[in-house]
């Protein structure tokens, strides 16, 4: 979704109609991708951006508050002061702040089909633990299906702080052991857990969940990050 980017309302280089067309263009393609069942980057971009210009919008309507204004009445009913805004000659304003009101319900509607996806998704998409789990969660296996592909992969997990100038966030980092078809799973997922432990023993007792789905969603697109988020729910709970 490379075309639909905050440079487009930015950009004062190009009349309105042509950015409001390619605005259209770029939730085309939005679209298109769920159509495919395919979420992410998309839907995290789309939220992105629809948080962006709504701040945006913010700091113009904070802008005009401090433009110099006439009073124009007294209003002794309501208690308040009404004030006429003076001409800025803030024509780029104007048409960015109509481009944007105009932009933000259709993003918004793009998001909530999005979202929809990923509900249906969260609510097929199971976590279980495997084994007695140690009091240390933020390090271990997890076993999670592709049923498109009829695999089971077998992934390490960690859990990974960062910062930025205000926050903390946790990130959820993953990488595949072993893919395994489903049709030569023969072993229960202890003796998998087992098995890994033999191999890998920095983890003599590691945290193992295993998830579980019936549908056949794209994996690294949808089915991972969903699955992602309700594991790291999971860890923090």
């Amino acid at each position: 979704m490379a075309s639909l980017n905050l440079s487009l309302f930015t950009s004062g280089n190009r009349d309105l109609e042509w950015r409001q067309y390619q605005i259209q263009q770029g939730l085309k393609e939005a679209y298109d991708e769920f159509s495919r069942n395919r979420l992410y980057p998309t839907l995290r971009e789309l939220i992105d951006l629809h948080n962006a210009v709504a701040d945006l919008l913010q700091k113009l309507h904070d802008m005009e508050e401090r433009l110099p204004r006439s009073l124009k009445e007294v209003n002794l009913v309501e208690g308040k002061l009404v004030y006429d805004s003076l001409p800025h000659g803030g024509t780029d304003m104007d048409e960015l702040a109509t481009l944007i009101t105009w932009a933000m319900p259709l993003l918004k509607h793009a998001i909530e089909e999005g979202m929809e996806i990923y509900n249906f998704v969260d609510e097929h998409v199971s976590i279980d633990q495997v084994g007695i789990l140690p009091v240390y969660l933020e390090e271990g296996y997890w076993f999670v299906p592709d049923k498109k592909l009829s695999l089971l992969h077998l992934l390490r997990y960690e859990v990974s702080l960062f910062s930025s100038t205000t926050e903390r966030y946790r990130a959820l980092k993953t990488r595949v052991l072993e893919s395994i078809e489903e049709s030569h799973l023969h072993r229960s997922p202890e003796s998998y857990k087992h098995g890994l432990m033999e191999r890998y023993t920095d983890l003599p007792n590691p945290a193992t969940f295993l998830s579980e789905t019936d549908i056949d969603f794209p994996f690294q697109e949808t089915m991972l990050p969903v699955a992602k988020r309700k594991l790291m729910a999971r860890v923090f709970s």
